[in-house]
């Protein structure tokens, strides 16, 4: 008796999962067919290939030979680790996102790279909901197959809000530091990398950019692009920036 038991709960368990498993398919075919009419929507007025010579055509424009290298490798390291090498998406951060979503029932962290960001900034709202995922997801792929990593990078510095009103790396070195992108210091260019984080809250409370500035400078030794005397150094320089 207790045997045939178990075996019903083992048989009732399997088509549970079947049904779970099932259903997450469904659930995942549809926020995808969504994501996709959602970026054929977008696309159709404004086309991925266009893109860069729209935002060149943009006041305040940087090129990606202007930016400190200092600035290139604070973003890439705290933003998006794997940016060099990924195709659009980093299925890892995704997941690590995914996880941290459900433990707090919302959709807080992104995990998007550097290229989805571009993407969202430039063809969709802010909204958060799954269908605007994919199509973020979908536009990368374009993005990535249509540029190379500099230009992708590049536009997405020019594009990015840093707070204040400052859209751009251009108005954001000017708007902080009364200055053009190259002529910023190595602390002015990592405080200005950790801002797009959460611009409104760092543009209004420098103590808390601050913070965030050790948190990029963490993130560029353990990515070993400044040794940790180095930080030490850009972190002593800091306390005498004036924002």
């Amino acid at each position: 008796m207790l045997h045939r038991f178990f075996h019903f709960l083992k048989q009732s368990l399997l088509v549970v999962l079947c049904i779970l498993l099932l259903g997450g398919l469904l659930a995942g075919g549809w926020f995808f067919y969504q994501g996709r009419q959602l970026y054929r929507s977008a696309a159709s007025s404004y086309p991925v290939a266009s893109m860069y010579d729209a935002i060149c055509a943009r006041g305040s424009y940087t090129s990606y030979d202007a930016l400190p290298q200092i600035y290139i490798n604070a973003v890439i390291c705290t933003e998006d680790e794997h940016f060099m090498t990924h195709k659009g998406i980093d299925p890892g951060a995704i997941a690590r996102a995914l996880l941290a979503d459900l433990r707090t029932h919302s959709l807080a962290e992104g995990g998007s790279t550097l290229t989805q960001q571009l993407a969202k900034n430039e063809l969709f709202t802010q909204d958060k909901h799954l269908a605007r995922k994919a199509a973020e997801m979908l536009a990368a792929f374009d993005i990535e197959k249509t540029y190379s990593k500099q230009q992708i990078f590049e536009m997405y510095a020019n594009t990015i809000y840093f707070g204040s009103g400052y859209y751009g790396i251009a108005e954001a070195a000017e708007g902080y530091f009364g200055k053009e992108p190259a002529q910023l210091t190595d602390a002015e260019a990592i405080y200005l990398a950790g801002m797009p984080n959460a611009p409104s809250t760092y543009a209004s409370s420098p103590e808390l950019a601050f913070k965030r500035m050790q948190v990029v400078l963490k993130r560029m030794v353990k990515c070993r692009v400044l040794t940790q005397q180095q930080a030490d150094a850009i972190a002593a320089d800091a306390e005498n920036l004036t924002v």
